[in-house]
């Protein structure tokens, strides 16, 4: 489905604070695919997510978008343009929803994709259709339809934002550590609902997470990532059968060093 090939990401060319953040990056995503993507701080999480949503240029290299329609280079292509094929959910849980609208304004939206016929969209039968859609999040939300999503709990509004992606339709969906800033009770909701949506929609995702137990359980590849590099690609029966310990002898075996990762080895 996207391929990035040789994919190089340079901070601050020529000063002092020059930083090699992305390193002849390849990769190659399958439709499908749920990867799981971990590392330590500074090891380009983040920016190999923000390189695929088109938040940040690329230095060289080339990304390539395989869809139904044939195949296209993304590589200059535009955030907001590469939007409508790629869903992104950040770790704040407040980024994805509008606080200020009800909850129906906020999923009728995302649907239309900022159609301009939104009160004449809203009419009984829709209102039945949108409950039937809240009602697969467990919360007890169908019945709060022109409530303010502002009125909502984080981890409300987190499942909210990741049913109202889904509903978008993408095509790649990035997950930027979703979980992170949600308590236990919720952070495993939100990932269930996860697992559930991505199954169910068989979405291609690629997931940045700090919690290890998320990381092994989770999708069908894990990337490991440090100093600008994916130093670890695991897949199929290998990804299953993944301990923590295995993952700590594979990095000691590629990059000849510990895992050092405290945030990483105590989530």
């Amino acid at each position: 489905m996207l391929a990035l090939r040789n994919v190089n990401v340079i901070f601050a060319r020529g000063t002092p604070d020059e930083n090699h953040a992305l390193k002849n990056i390849s990769l190659v995503i399958e439709k499908g695919d749920f990867i799981t993507v971990i590392g330590s701080n500074g090891a380009g999480k983040s920016t190999l997510l923000n390189v695929i949503a088109g938040t940040y240029g690329v230095e060289s290299g080339a990304m390539v978008l395989s869809t139904e329609k044939g195949e296209f280079d993304i590589t200059r292509e535009s955030e907001f343009k590469r939007a409508r094929r790629i869903g992104r959910i950040f770790q704040n849980p407040l980024l994805g929803t509008a606080g200020n609208m009800s909850l129906e304004d906020n999923l009728i939206i995302c649907e239309k994709k900022g159609y301009r016929g939104l009160k004449f969209s809203l009419n009984h039968t829709k209102r039945i259709e949108l409950q039937e859609k809240i009602r697969k999040l467990g919360l007890g939300l169908e019945g709060r339809l022109r409530d303010n999503v502002g009125l909502f709990s984080g981890g409300q509004r987190q499942a909210l934002t990741l049913l109202m992606t889904v509903l978008s339709r993408p095509e790649i969906l990035l997950l930027d550590e979703h979980t992170a800033a949600l308590d236990p009770v919720n952070a495993e909701l939100v990932m269930n609902l996860t697992r559930q949506f991505a199954r169910e929609q068989n979405l291609t995702v690629l997931m940045i997470t700090h919690n290890m137990k998320h990381a092994l359980e989770t999708g069908n590849r894990l990337l490991m990532m440090d100093s600008g590099e994916i130093v670890l690609d695991i897949g199929g029966a290998e990804k299953q059968n993944l301990t923590l310990a295995d993952l700590q002898e594979r990095f000691k075996a590629a990059k000849h060093k510990d895992l050092e990762s405290d945030k990483m080895l105590l989530s």
